[in-house]
């Protein structure tokens, strides 16, 4: 297959479990649960996300015919002689192109893989780490992740509804609003929100995206 990448880049991870780490981002083109075009929006399942997965036209983006052209391309980004190696694959719906045979390229270049997934779709057996952040009506098909972070508070998708789903960490991120630019977490109704649920609810812990408030990538 060829995969399609919107962008990769090098940053720190900036919310949930892994929060601070340096991570290579590898953003895929696509979504099953929104077009990514504006006039789709309102129609569609998840209706608040503020990222742009559209075409291959981003930073380091680009189609890559063979899993070990792409592997190689993420290992670029990396610093050259540094161990710890990170992949976050992102989208959009990294399910719709994550294979094994992409894990196992970056498995061989010593890379710990994680993905960032809606959980509608089934994954790669070999990856990492599972982060599942479920939208709207979505039924969530994968059953056990690492960690459980849900945009909070939706009406489609109260913590209560998650209960059965097996998780090692269970994060609540306050929903903002797409058009904004700037987030103001003190003066974030739904920021409020999610604390007042983690302290009634202490299996659920507050992420923020940090990455946001300080003005990183």
């Amino acid at each position: 297959m060829t995969y399609s990448v919107k962008e990769m880049f090098y940053t720190l991870q900036g919310e949930g479990f892994h929060t601070g780490r340096p991570a290579v981002f590898c953003r895929f083109t696509g979504c099953n649960l929104w077009s990514g075009r504006e006039q789709d929006r309102a129609q569609s399942v998840c209706q608040f996300c503020d990222t742009d997965f559209v075409g291959t036209d981003g930073q380091n983006g680009g189609k890559f015919k063979q899993p070990a052209d792409l592997a190689q391309a993420i290992a670029t980004q990396w610093p050259s002689g540094r161990g710890h190696r990170f992949v976050v694959f992102t989208g959009g719906e990294p399910a719709l192109q994550l294979d094994d045979r992409l894990i196992a390229e970056l498995h061989r270049l010593d890379f710990v893989c994680a993905v960032e997934t809606n959980g509608t779709l089934a994954l790669p057996d070999a990856v990492d780490w599972v982060c599942i952040s479920p939208k709207g009506v979505a039924q969530v098909a994968l059953t056990r992740c690492n960690e459980l972070k849900l945009v909070y508070p939706q009406v489609d998708a109260p913590p209560e509804r998650f209960t059965e789903l097996q998780a090692d960490y269970r994060y609540l991120s306050p929903i903002n609003d797409y058009r904004e630019q700037t987030i103001v977490p003190a003066r974030n109704h739904a920021t409020q929100a999610c604390i007042d649920y983690c302290l009634s609810h202490p299996e659920w812990h507050l992420t923020l995206q940090a990455h946001k408030i300080v003005n990183i990538d």
